[in-house]
């Protein structure tokens, strides 16, 4: 094995990619490869910074905030290769999550602000289909656990509660960031019986749960059959496979993912026992901070999409048209 986590012969590789600062936006290569001077965007470097620090989190949220954005750049640059350099820039704040990536791919092949208006518009309907979709799966008086802070997964929750079912949901505290306590504060808020539990304390509260929900920042084919979501979902899909109980994965299909490779970003460690890092009480010990990790499609019960309700064996099909 290789130390960049490449098999010599293996034809699929799963890499670690740690988070970097910002760069500089004077030298950016794309292909075909070219040294462009595009002056610093301060307006660019806080769009990445933003998304790299988590303030807007989510795959769909993130493609959405960046769709945005390039909106305003290219009325003002153009399709030209300033557009190729920010939406790479873009791209590479988070590389693990596959909407923007996408997204970025129909642009390329259009180069009209119309067709960033029709892929804002195409997210928000599909998140009504997906919360539609996915509501009939949850029955009146479920109780729901979620880990991490999906904007999908809780359009399913927040619909099922609109239409009169009285759910109550277990959301995982989700470390070392805490995005489920955004979850936790936004269900909350609309008066949904929800509790904050530690992700150390799955196992505990898993014989109390009806199903499992949970969003997908990418779902693949390579290099296994699965989906990607935030470190900790594998513990919350065994444990479900355990008490047997539902596995519910909801992401648009604009998550499905044609890229041969899986970068998997490994953010700071500083993020990770922040106080004792700061204090130098850690000396000598090495943190690793990996923000996500693939689930085996086999711990799915069904995948919920804008498209319906869809089995794995479906899922499955559907990637491999995906790629043609």
């Amino acid at each position: 094995m290789r130390k960049d986590g490449a098999s010599k012969r293996g034809r699929h590789v799963l890499r670690i990619r740690k988070a970097r600062p910002t760069p500089p936006f004077r030298h950016v290569r794309i292909k075909p490869v070219k040294r462009l001077k595009l002056k610093d965007d301060p307006a660019l470097t806080r769009a990445v910074e933003q998304i790299k620090s988590v303030k807007v989190q989510g795959a769909k949220q993130i493609a959405t905030y960046s769709l945005r954005f390039l909106r305003g750049f290219c009325k003002r640059n153009g399709f030209g290769l300033k557009f190729e350099v920010a939406a790479k820039v873009l791209e590479d704040a988070r590389p693990t999550a596959v909407v923007l990536h996408n997204c970025i791919e129909i642009i390329k092949k259009k180069r009209t602000l119309g067709a960033i208006d029709a892929l804002l518009k195409r997210m928000d309907s599909m998140t009504d289909d997906i919360a539609r979709n996915g509501s009939r799966l949850l029955g009146d008086g479920y109780t729901i656990m979620t880990h991490c802070h999906s904007g999908e997964a809780l359009c399913t929750i927040k619909r099922a509660w609109k239409e009169g079912k009285r759910v109550a949901v277990i959301a995982t505290e989700t470390e070392p960031l805490e995005q489920g306590v955004r979850t936790a504060k936004e269900l909350a808020a609309l008066k949904i019986p929800v509790t904050l539990i530690t992700d150390s304390a799955v196992g505990f509260f898993m014989p109390e749960v009806d199903c499992v929900v949970v969003g997908a920042d990418a779902i693949r084919s390579e290099p296994g059959f699965g989906f990607v979501n935030k470190t900790g979902t594998m513990n919350l899909a065994l444990e479900a496979r355990e008490r047997r109980k539902p596995l519910y994965v909801v992401g648009d299909t604009l998550k499905l993912d044609r890229r041969k490779k899986l970068y998997i970003e490994e953010r700071p460690a500083a993020e990770v026992y922040r106080k004792l890092l700061n204090s130098g009480e850690m000396k000598g010990v090495k943190v690793r901070n990996p923000a996500f990790e693939l689930v085996p499609a086999k711990l799915v019960t069904k995948f919920v999409t804008e498209r319906g309700v869809i089995s794995p064996a479906g899922m499955k099909r559907l990637l491999g048209k995906a790629r043609k």
